[in-house]
């Protein structure tokens, strides 16, 4: 028996009611640029629109014309999506808020997750949608699950309640000292100011 080996979310598509429901939220709100609609193949009473979330990959909405947007929440229950969360820069995570707020969009207001921030929100349609930001960019050649995977090391041999800017930097170290070489022997910190 052998894996079959995912290489990243390829879509995700969200059952939406309206076209213009659809272009509002995903490209009016959270700026995703709408880069390509064609009938559903699978339901000819339905279109199929696309939207870019920022990496190229997609968030794809089918949309009726018969549907009507109802925010009232989604069901919680086992095999349920809980939420969608899109990467903000911290530039634009700190003008959150404002923008939201503007618009009388109800959210969580800034949660801090020790290793991002985060804010929450319902869709149009009672889907609940986190906007994240790293506190912190991995080192070149790494990606943020490496810091991630390495911090959570950290944390459980320090015996922490949950990840921290400590434990965020200190992998950072660690990656950085595993993946690339030096000529020094002694690569431990030292105090260049010494007394």
């Amino acid at each position: 028996m052998r894996k079959i080996q995912s290489q990243g979310v390829h879509h995700i598509t969200i059952v939406g009611a309206g076209r213009q429901t659809a272009i509002d939220f995903w490209e009016g709100l959270l700026g995703m640029p709408f880069v390509f609609e064609q009938p559903n193949l699978d339901n000819e009473a339905e279109s199929h629109l696309y939207f870019d979330p920022g990496d190229g990959r997609l968030i794809t909405v089918f949309t009726n014309e018969e549907r009507s947007a109802d925010p009232g929440r989604l069901s919680r229950d086992p095999g349920t999506v809980h939420h969608l969360a899109f990467s903000l820069s911290q530039a634009t995570f700190r003008q959150v808020v404002e923008r939201l707020d503007e618009r009388g969009v109800r959210h969580s207001g800034v949660k801090d997750r020790g290793f991002m921030d985060s804010i929450y929100f319902d869709d149009p349609l009672g889907l609940l949608i986190e906007l994240a930001s790293y506190r912190f960019e991995p080192p070149h050649g790494h990606t943020h699950a490496d810091v991630l995977l390495e911090a959570h090391k950290l944390r459980v041999e320090r015996g922490d309640y949950n990840i921290a800017e400590e434990h965020l930097t200190d992998a950072i170290e660690r990656l950085v000292a595993r993946s690339q070489d030096s000529l020094s022997d002694d690569r431990s910190p030292r105090d260049p100011y010494g007394s």
